[in-house]
């Protein structure tokens, strides 16, 4: 089973992405509202994959990304997008991420993208 933080600063996001990902299986190990503590709960937790909002406040997802890379290179981290936002999704694969999700998403498309990680 893999684990997973969720970091996005929308709880009603957090938990539509919990729900999804537990009844498919996986178990989420934490969530986090801004990039700063999602970086803080990666180094306390370990997980296998995060899933990362774009945009928050305090520090946003690339620069959780981008820190999160910095002490280990083999970080999974799928951004999480609104429509419209795909230069920083450009921005997020150069940097690192694995994958995206564009906002709305769908439950399935989800999965496939965390099953290919």
């Amino acid at each position: 089973m893999k684990r997973v933080l969720i970091v996005d600063d929308a709880a009603f996001m957090r938990a539509s992405i919990r729900t999804i990902l537990e009844r498919n299986g996986f178990e989420v190990v934490g969530e986090a509202e801004n990039g700063a503590i999602g970086v803080k709960k990666y180094q306390e937790l370990h997980p296998d994959i995060v899933t990362m909002d774009i945009t928050m406040p305090e520090m946003t997802g690339l620069e959780a990304l981008k820190q999160i890379r910095s002490f280990d290179p083999d970080a999974k981290v799928i951004m999480i997008t609104a429509m419209g936002q795909e230069h920083l999704v450009k921005e997020a694969i150069l940097s690192g991420a694995k994958s995206f999700i564009v906002k709305p998403f769908k439950e399935d498309h989800v999965i496939q993208t965390l099953k290919k990680i």
